[in-house]
C-alpha cells in the first residue's frame, strides 16, 4: 500500500528559471538511467524475491519507493526551472508575451532556442509539462528495466544501474551553476551510492552467489584468457596469476587460433578435468534441489495470500 506524503524527501529549490537545464534534467526523469527506470526495476524485481528472500523483498520495495520519491524531486525541480517560461508557453491568446520572458527578445531567443529546439516536444507537445521522456523527447521504455528472476543476477544489475545513475548526476552538475540545484543533485547522487552499498550487502548475504543463478560453470572453460587482438601483449590481474576467489590460475592463450585447432574446437583438451566435472555436476544437482526447496518450503499450503493482516 502506497501513501503519498506531500512534502518532498529533500527540499528541492532553484534560484532562477533555466529551461535549458530543465530539459537536460528530463534525462533523470524519463531516461534509461533515470529515477523512473530505477523505481520500476526494483519494484518488478521484488515480486520474484518475495517467497525465497522476504527480507530482500522488503529492501527492494523500500528502495523502489525511495526512487519514486526521487522521481518526484526531479519532476518538481524541472517545474521550478520553468517558472515564468511555463506560463508563457501556455499563453495561447497572446504569443507576443513569450517575447518578454526573462527581459526581452535576446533572452527569449536564447531560451527558446536552447530549451525548445533542443527538444521540440518539450515545448510543443507537452507545453513544458513533465512527462516520462528523456532530454531528446524519446518516451520512457520498459526495455530500460533489468529483471531476470534470479536475485543474484538482479542485484548485480542494480549495482550497475546505481553506478550509471550516479555518473549522470555528476555530468548534470557540470551544466548548471545554481547552488540550490547542486545541493539537490548532490543529494540524489549520494543516495545512488547508498543504494549501491545496500545492494552490495544484500548480494553478499546470499551464499553461494557465484556463479550467478544456479548451475556451476564448466571447469574446462573457466580459466582461459584468449589474446584476441593484434599488437603487443598486455598482461594484468585479469589474465595472469590467480583468478579472484576461484583457487586456480588464469591460462593465457597467446595464439587462440592455433589453440582451437589443436584442441579440435576446445573438445579435446589436455586436461579433461574429469574430477572437477563430476564435482560440478554434483553441485548442480545439490544447488538445484536447495533453490527449488527454498521456494517450495516458503510457499503456504492452501489459499495463496500475499499479505498477512494482523
Amino acid at each position: 500500500m502506497f501513501h503519498h506524503v506531500k512534502d518532498l524527501q529533500f527540499n528541492a529549490r532553484v534560484s532562477r528559471p533555466d529551461p535549458y537545464f530543465a530539459n537536460l534534467l528530463l534525462e533523470q526523469f524519463g531516461g534509461e538511467n533515470g529515477e523512473l527506470a530505477a523505481a520500476m526495476q526494483y519494484f518488478t524485481q521484488a515480486f520474484g524475491a518475495k517467497v525465497p528472500h522476504p527480507d530482500k523483498y522488503d529492501m527492494l520495495m523500500d528502495i523502489a519507493t525511495e526512487e519514486f520519491s526521487h522521481l518526484e524531486i526531479v519532476g518538481a525541480t524541472i517545474q521550478m526551472l520553468l517558472k515564468g517560461v511555463n506560463g508563457e508557453l501556455k499563453n495561447a491568446a497572446d504569443s507576443s508575451e513569450i517575447m518578454q520572458v526573462l527581459n526581452g527578445k535576446a533572452a527569449k531567443e536564447d531560451i527558446i532556442h536552447q530549451a525548445v529546439f533542443a527538444n521540440p516536444q518539450f515545448g510543443i507537445i507537452t507545453g513544458g509539462g513533465v512527462t516520462p521522456r528523456n532530454s531528446q523527447g524519446i518516451p520512457w521504455c520498459a526495455s530500460y528495466i533489468a529483471s531476470n528472476g534470479d536475485l543474484t543476477v538482479d542485484l548485480r544489475s542494480n549495482l550497475a544501474s546505481e553506478s550509471r545513475a550516479k555518473l549522470v548526476y555528476e555530468h548534470l552538475m557540470k551544466f548548471t551553476d545554481d547552488p540550490y540545484i547542486h545541493e539537490t543533485l548532490s543529494f540524489l547522487m549520494t543516495r545512488e551510492v547508498a543504494h549501491f552499498k545496500m545492494f552490495e550487502a544484500a548480494l553478499n548475504d546470499i551464499q553461494p552467489n557465484f556463479p550467478p543463478a544456479v548451475l556451476a560453470a564448466d571447469p574446462r572453460y573457466t580459466q582461459q584468457y584468449f589474446n584476441l587482438s593484434n599488437g603487443p601483449e598486455v598482461r594484468g590481474p585479469w589474465n595472469q596469476g590467480e583468478m579472484p576467489g576461484m583457487g586456480k590460475d588464469f591460462e593465457y592463450i597467446a595464439d587462440p587460433v592455433a589453440h582451437v585447432r589443436e584442441t579440435q574446437g576446445m573438445t579435446a583438451l589436455e586436461d579433461d578435468k574429469d574430477k572437477e566435472l563430476k564435482a560440478a555436476e554434483k553441485q548442480n544437482k545439490q544447488l538445484s534441489k536447495e533453490k527449488s526447496a527454498e521456494v517450495k518450503n516458503a510457499e503456504p499450503e492452501g489459499v495463496a495470500q500475499w499479505s498477512t493482516y494482523q
